[in-house]
């Protein structure tokens, strides 16, 4: 390798690092990265090793070997360092890659938008964005050296979480109109991740199926939307469900039917893994006997989690100590427990912490989509590339609200994940024409700022 290749070399990996150091910060500041309930859940698939009935067998491994049973922060650290490298990959399709140019990048999302705090949880939701990127770099990244690694990624991305599943098939469409020749390479990481999650369930719950027992969510979200609960008072006791004993006492909340110990789940003979069958009975009656009353929660679930753009679940502190914390005293060193205990999140310190983050993240979301919309309108034949980011970036949102707000029903973070995507294509714009863009982009700057003034004061 000669010498300036040498450079070249040092010099990338320099800046997908600092990327990384930027895209990490919030984790620095909280003194731990930041964590969820369910990671806790994640943590102990591999540790003990167990089969979770309602977690896809791929991103709990990934955190147990990441650390090393030493420390959280390994995990973390490659999360955000792989981000950093998509980034780059994906500023490299517009124009040759710098280290001023990705770091301006990084920065700007760093300070701008949700990207870092989800890079920094230990949950498989920043795999949504990058499920979005690495089938666009498959599809419009014409150099084939990092292909296979972008494959491989891709495919972790899409089987960490069923959702994802959706997202990238949607993601596949648009390629199918814009890249037919590209699509083949862009749907092998689909097509792995199905593979993965067959596998999985077979060996670990014998049973074939992307999810052997989500029927159980499905009958979760229905019974809160209304329709099925109705479909019970109409047909119960006749048709011969268990769950006929709950007629008349259903919960309206969908987390209490799911979670709830006394609850109609838990109270169930075997519990949520016996109930799925009985589960996928009354999801596809209901189905059959309501179908607009089902479409129209469906849609409204859809669009209220397409405005459900906040991350306050993600700042929290509900049940750290009982899911995370036992995993941590159980596996890892008393330095690492240390380090959880003292953190923000735990002690209830990040809330006020984020709160003047989320304002100017919410406020930068507007002109991000006002320019989203822009580039749609006139990149059609000027520039097929950024249209095709941009597209696939609105495909990834609508696919993103409707996976997760219409079977799961509507959560703060589901959408804050990914929204953060739109502030993407604008700041790629502004590097690739920069004479075009400068004075636009600082109006919208502009009126950012001033808006996220109004919402603190």
């Amino acid at each position: 390798m000669r010498y300036d290749q040498r450079v070249m070399t040092a010099r990338t990996v320099c800046a997908i690092a600092a990327g990384g150091i930027l895209l990490i910060w919030p984790a620095l500041v909280n003194g731990y990265p930041l964590l969820f309930s369910d990671t806790g859940s994640f943590m102990k698939q591999l540790l003990r090793p167990i089969m979770i009935w309602d977690k896809p067998w791929i991103y709990g491994p990934f955190l147990a070997v990441a650390s090393l049973k030493l420390t959280m922060w390994l995990p973390a650290l490659a999360q955000c360092l792989l981000l950093s490298w998509v980034l780059w990959r994906v500023q490299g399709v517009f124009r040759r890659p710098a280290a001023t140019w990705h770091l301006t990048l990084c920065l700007v999302l760093a300070l701008g938008s949700a990207a870092p705090w989800f890079a920094s949880l230990l949950m498989p939701d920043i795999l949504a964005p990058l499920t979005v990127l690495t089938v666009f770099l498959l599809a419009f990244d014409s150099s084939a050296r990092w292909r296979w690694p972008l494959t491989a990624l891709a495919s972790f991305a899409i089987a960490a979480h069923l959702a994802h599943l959706l997202i990238a098939a949607a993601c596949l469409a648009v390629i199918l109109v814009l890249r037919p020749r590209a699509l083949p390479r862009a749907a092998t990481p689909l097509a792995v991740a199905v593979a993965l999650l067959l596998a999985t369930n077979l060996a670990g719950h014998g049973r074939v199926g992307l999810s052997p027992y989500g029927a159980v969510f499905g009958l979760a979200r229905l019974v809160a939307d209304g329709p099925a609960t109705t479909y019970l008072d109409e047909n119960c006791p006749a048709v011969g469900y268990r769950i006929c004993a709950w007629t008349g006492r259903l919960p309206s909340d969908a987390e209490d039917f799911l979670w709830n110990p006394a609850g109609p789940v838990w109270t169930f003979p075997g519990g949520p893994i016996a109930l799925s069958s009985e589960a996928s009975s009354i999801v596809m009656a209901t189905i059959l006997a309501q179908p607009w009353p089902v479409a129209r929660a469906a849609l409204g679930n859809w669009l209220i989690q397409l405005v459900t753009l906040r991350m306050d679940k993600v700042i929290g502190s509900t049940w750290l100590d009982e899911t995370v914390g036992v995993q941590l005293h159980t596996y890892y060193p008393d330095a690492e427990i240390a380090r959880f205990e003292a953190s923000q999140q735990r002690i209830g310190g990040l809330r006020a912490i984020a709160a003047p983050w989320q304002s100017i993240h919410m406020a930068l979301l507007a002109p991000g989509i006002l320019g989203c919309f822009v580039i749609l309108a006139r990149s059609w034949r000027q520039d097929p590339v950024l249209f095709g980011l941009t597209s696939l970036i609105a495909v990834g949102l609508l696919s993103n609200a409707f996976a997760t707000g219409v079977l799961s029903g509507p959560q703060d973070r589901y959408q804050a994940r990914i929204a953060w995507l739109v502030l993407l294509p604008p700041v790629l714009a502004a590097m690739r024409y920069p004479r075009r863009t400068a004075i636009p982009l600082v109006s919208a700057t502009r009126t950012a700022l001033g808006t996220a003034r109004t919402i603190r004061s």
